[in-house]
C-alpha cells in the first residue's frame, strides 16, 4: 500500500494514524490485500475554496474533496464485496485517486464536535476514501 501524504509544515498531522484509518476502510471494503495507491493532501481554506469552486461549483471552503481515478466507481455487491471499474494499469496497482482535506476546517469542526483534531482528520480521510470507492451519502 502506498499512501502519499502532503501537508504544509504548519499543519501537523499524524501520518501513522492516517495510514491506520485508510487501512481500516480498505479492510472493511475487502481491499486490504490489494496493491493500493492513494494521495492525501492537507490544504488551507484559500486553496480549498478554489478547489470547491472549480470542481464542485460551490462558493466557500469545504472540509474534504475526493478525486477518484475510476471509469465509473465501485458498486456494492452481495456480502460487502466491491465490484470495481477502476482502470487497472499493467503494474496491477489499484490507483484510487486523491483526497484533499482543509486543515483549518477540520480544526474548526473538531472544536465544534468536541474531539481531537487528529480524530476529525481521520474521520474526514475515511469519508473521502469512501467517496473514492464509490460509496456515497445522500
Amino acid at each position: 500500500m502506498r499512501i502519499v501524504i502532503s501537508t504544509e509544515s504548519y499543519y501537523p498531522v499524524s501520518r501513522k494514524e492516517i495510514r491506520k484509518a485508510v487501512k481500516e476502510v480498505l479492510l472493511e471494503n475487502s481491499l486490504i490485500g490489494e496493491e493500493v495507491e492513494l494521495e492525501i493532501n492537507f490544504v488551507g481554506d484559500r486553496k480549498m475554496t478554489q478547489l470547491n469552486k472549480k470542481y464542485m461549483g460551490r462558493k466557500g471552503t469545504t472540509d474534504v474533496l475526493s478525486f477518484p481515478l475510476t471509469k465509473n466507481s465501485t458498486k456494492k455487491r452481495e456480502e460487502g464485496d466491491l465490484e470495481t471499474d477502476f482502470v487497472n494499469p499493467s503494474d496491477e496497482v489499484l490507483r484510487l485517486g486523491g483526497i484533499v482535506v482543509s486543515y483549518p476546517e477540520a480544526r474548526r469542526q473538531a472544536m465544534t464536535d468536541n474531539m481531537l483534531v487528529d480524530e476529525k482528520i481521520n474521520q474526514l480521510v475515511k469519508h473521502g476514501l469512501l467517496h473514492l470507492l464509490g460509496i456515497h451519502h445522500e
